[in-house]
């Protein structure tokens, strides 16, 4: 990788996670991680191009076939990857497709764009993540298989436990704080080979954990506002994601959102 390398473009696809919940800004609307890296390289070429096609709730399937020819003809010269982690949250999923769908996208995107990014993306300590850690391994073996033969590059957030920690998470335990997502986005520009400005693996600070009847009232109140709604669209075949359209649909100059900071 190029150290202090010049992008003039870039391309980010996917779903929540890459979409910014639950960074969310004064408006309603969700920044994340990708809107802060694309500012901060924004900051450093005048006439930087900047779209994200991700949209909560797709499955890799989906990001294959609505997101990843998109942003195949855009020809940016940076372009983010990451899906595969909304399926293996389902209770049945077939590897062997998400494997199909994860290689027709990387063979897609690696010849359209200077660098390809990939990650192994964090996951929140707790029994959820015990109960599917085996799966996302598995999903993160092949993002390495496929790395190493198209020549992508590999964000290892799965690998820093300030990511697991549970205060990096939203209430909802799915999607990252605005201090995650800032992480995130310092994780990809090193990876790009651009100066550190932090390090993003730092661990917070010890903190005594919240009493028995507090985190009692903290899973009831999780169940009643994020699990049982979740549950209910996987009963009937539904995504948060239907009907949405993605934030950045175009490759554009980029423009902040008001009352965004650079980092």
């Amino acid at each position: 990788m190029e150290m202090n390398a010049r992008y003039t473009s870039f391309v980010a696809v996917g779903d929540s996670f890459t979409e910014g919940m639950s960074d969310l800004l004064p408006d309603g609307s969700y920044r994340g991680w990708a809107d802060l890296l694309a500012a901060r390289l924004a900051a450093r070429e005048p006439g930087f191009r900047y779209a994200n096609l991700a949209v909560r709730g797709k499955l890799i399937g989906q990001i294959a076939e609505e997101q990843a020819q998109v942003a195949a003809a855009m020809g940016a010269d940076v372009v983010a990857l990451v899906g595969g982690l909304n399926d293996t949250l389902r209770p049945k999923v077939d590897m062997g497709h998400v494997r199909a769908h994860l290689e027709a996208a990387v063979e897609l995107l690696a010849p359209s764009c200077k660098h390809l990014v990939l990650m192994r993306s964090p996951g929140r300590n707790g029994p959820v993540m015990e109960r599917f850690r085996p799966r996302m391994e598995e999903l993160f073996v092949i993002i390495e298989e496929l790395a190493a033969r198209h020549g992508a590059l590999v964000v290892d957030l799965y690998g820093a436990p300030a990511l697991g920690d549970q205060r990096m998470w939203d209430v909802d335990r799915l999607h990252l704080t605005a201090e995650g997502h800032r992480r995130v986005a310092e994780a990809v520009w090193q990876t790009l080979g651009l100066p550190a400005e932090h390090d993003w693996r730092a661990e917070l600070p010890a903190a005594a954990p919240p009493g028995w009847a507090v985190r009692r009232a903290q899973d009831v109140s999780f169940a009643r506002q994020h699990l049982l709604p979740w549950i209910g669209r996987r009963l009937t075949g539904r995504s948060s994601g239907d009907g949405r359209p993605a934030k950045r649909p175009e490759l554009l100059p980029y423009a902040p959102y008001e009352d965004s900071p650079v980092s």
